[in-house]
C-alpha cells in the first residue's frame, strides 16, 4: 500500500506543479497582453480563476495525505494517551465523513446537475461540470490518504 501512495503522491505532485505552472503562463500573458497590446485577452481571468480553484482543492488533498495541514494541537498534547486516541479517531472520522458526504456525494451532484443544465463558462465556453469535477477526485483522495495512513 506504501508502494501506492508513493506513487499516487508523485502523480498529484507532477499535476499541481502543471496547474500552477499554468497559473502562471496564464497571468504572464494576461500581463502581457493588457499592457502591451490594444486588445487584452479575455479569457485569461476566467482560467486564473478555475486553475486557483482545482490548485487549492487538490492542493488540500494532497496536504491532507502528507499530513502537513494545518493544526491546532496545543490543548490536545496536554491530555492523556487514550483521550488523545478518542480525540484523533474523532478527527479522522470527521474528516472521513466530510469527505465522503460534502465532497463526493455532495460533488457528483454539482458535477451533475451542472452537466444536467448544461452549464458552461462564459468566456473558455468548457463544460463548468469540469471544473468542479475536482471535488469528487480530491474526496476520493482524501479518504484514500485517511484510509492508507500509518497509525502513530
Amino acid at each position: 500500500m506504501k508502494q501506492i501512495r508513493i506513487k499516487v503522491n508523485k502523480i498529484i505532485e507532477k499535476f499541481l506543479v502543471l496547474i500552477l505552472l499554468g497559473m502562471v503562463l496564464n497571468v504572464i500573458w494576461q500581463v502581457f497582453t493588457r499592457f502591451f497590446t490594444s486588445s487584452p485577452s479575455a479569457f485569461t481571468n476566467e482560467l486564473a480563476r478555475y486553475l486557483m480553484i482545482w490548485l487549492g482543492i487538490l492542493g488540500a488533498a494532497y496536504i491532507s495525505g502528507k499530513q502537513e495541514h494545518v493544526a491546532i494541537d496545543f490543548f490536545v498534547k496536554k491530555l492523556n494517551n487514550s483521550l488523545r486516541r478518542f480525540i484523533d479517531r474523532f478527527v479522522l472520522l470527521s474528516i472521513l465523513s466530510f469527505a465522503f458526504f460534502v465532497m463526493i456525494i455532495g460533488g457528483i451532484n454539482l458535477v451533475y446537475i451542472t452537466l444536467k443544465l448544461e452549464q458552461y463558462s462564459p468566456s473558455l465556453q468548457i463544460p463548468l461540470a469540469l471544473v468542479y469535477s475536482i471535488i469528487p477526485i480530491s474526496g476520493l483522495l482524501i479518504i484514500f490518504y485517511k484510509v492508507t495512513q500509518e497509525k502513530s
